[in-house]
């Protein structure tokens, strides 16, 4: 006798939290990196919307409004680089704080600073690293630059 499945599968972007202390939008292309992301954050009393690779990232950044987004580089399609620069690039998205989450080389962080990437964080991670990360992205009030980007670029490292 197969199982069935008595509850529906969960959508993309979770339900709202009462009380939630900010919106988070992860992108990543592995399922449960995704999921180990999004537990770590919900667990600390972020709401967390996910979306597995840049495009579907885009599509749902203004739908959503997060506070912060999280990418990983290496995705199919429409790589985290390459999503961070068009974020950058809309007057809409400029002034979202961006953090990558990557096992990154040093070209991919370079390339991510000219992509106006805030922030890098290594994979492995802790935890506890990865909710200090989110929570100085939230709370970080830089004033906008010329540009209108507001401390883009300035790739704080969260590992050291």
């Amino acid at each position: 006798m197969g199982k069935t499945r008595t509850q529906p599968l969960r959508p993309a972007y979770s339900r709202s939290v009462s009380g939630a202390c900010g919106r988070v939008l992860v992108v990543d292309d592995n399922k449960v990196i995704r999921h180990l992301i999004r537990v770590n954050l919900e667990l600390e009393g972020f709401e967390v919307v996910t979306a597995a690779d840049g495009v579907e990232c885009l599509d749902l950044v203004h739908r959503v409004s997060p506070d912060v987004i999280t990418l990983d580089v290496v995705m199919p399609g429409l790589d985290g680089l390459q999503t961070a620069a068009r974020l950058r690039s809309d007057p809409r998205t400029r002034h979202l704080p961006v953090a990558i989450i990557s096992a990154c080389t040093a070209y991919e962080v370079d390339s991510g600073v000219a992509a106006g990437v805030d922030a890098f964080l290594a994979k492995p991670f802790e935890p506890t690293e990865l909710v200090r990360l989110v929570r100085q992205l939230m709370e970080r009030e830089d004033p906008p630059s010329l540009d209108g980007r507001q401390g883009a670029g300035t790739a704080e490292r969260a590992a050291g």
